[in-house]
């Protein structure tokens, strides 16, 4: 690969089509203030490079970025490309990745509104993201110990795995579809409305109003906290290990739950069963 080492580029389309080129300890900044550095390239590899310019990596194959950092002036970082790995890299600029395809993600630090729209194939791991509209309509998704902070995140997405997870949000799941997620914790209102297909298993749930207009829910020995009105109109199979304020409604299926504060039932197409289990494993049905 051709090397290019400690350069500065500041302008337009800098190395626009490039083919089999390493860059390091590169910086894209300056007067020119110029956009797309890496359009339309192929087979690049940067590494200890700093980005402060718009645009960089759109329409490219076989990327790899390591040890490197995009600021928030770095906007919409990667759009379009395919084949590309990022590691030990801040992403800071808004929409840093969007129409992506095989995307791994190592050790980042992402902070972008709007991240990962509408991307086919994404991997992250020991990552930290903090985002609005995080990863909204992608597909093909496998996260493990990732810690997300942001509103209205994973909407609309389809097959995807999540584990060990932490997640501080707000409408999280909304239309998601084919998802599952292990050994995680939660924390945020109106949780996976309209969702189907979605499992937890063993995950830490918080939070007003979760899980309504569900179809085909599914929890497994999972805790839940300052949860109300759950469930309402929703398919669901559920053991919960925690007691609940109160359970609106359900649709269909079965509930197992230790205690209820509450059980609304004023729908009368609401059949949902709910089975209060106490500490002697006895079983009570409402």
């Amino acid at each position: 690969m051709k090397l290019i080492q400690n350069q500065t580029f500041d302008q337009e389309r800098a190395l626009y089509g490039s083919e089999d080129v390493s860059v390091q300890h590169c910086t894209f900044d300056g007067p020119a203030d110029g956009e797309s550095a890496f359009k339309e390239s192929r087979n690049i590899q940067a590494e200890h490079c700093y980005f402060n310019l718009r645009y960089p990596f759109w329409h490219d194959e076989n990327l790899t970025i390591r040890d490197s950092e995009m600021t928030p002036l770095c906007r919409a970082a990667l759009w379009y490309t395919h084949h590309a790995e990022i590691e030990n890299t801040k992403l800071h600029g808004i929409k840093a990745l969007r129409e992506c395809g095989d995307i791994t993600m190592k050790h980042c630090d992402i902070v972008s509104p709007e991240f990962g729209w509408s991307v086919k194939g994404i991997t992250m791991e020991d990552s930290s993201a903090e985002s609005e509209y995080f990863m909204m309509r992608s597909e093909d998704l496998t996260f493990r110990n990732v810690r997300l902070t942001g509103k209205y995140s994973f909407q609309y997405i389809q097959n995807a795995q999540f584990d060990q997870c932490q997640f501080d949000t707000k409408d999280a799941f909304w239309h998601a579809k084919n998802v599952t997620v292990r050994d995680s914790v939660i924390n945020g209102e109106y949780l996976a409305w309209y969702s189907n297909g979605l499992t937890l298993i063993r995950c830490k749930i918080k939070g007003t109003q979760p899980f309504c207009y569900c179809k085909n829910l599914t929890l497994i020995d999972c805790e839940m906290e300052d949860a109300d009105l759950c469930f309402e109109k929703s398919q669901v199979e559920a053991v919960i290990t925690t007691p609940l304020l109160s359970i609106k409604n359900p649709l269909s299926g079965t509930i197992q739950v230790p205690a209820v504060g509450e059980i609304i039932r004023d729908d009368p197409n609401a059949k949902g069963e709910i089975q209060i289990t106490n500490s002697h494993g006895r079983q009570s049905c409402a």
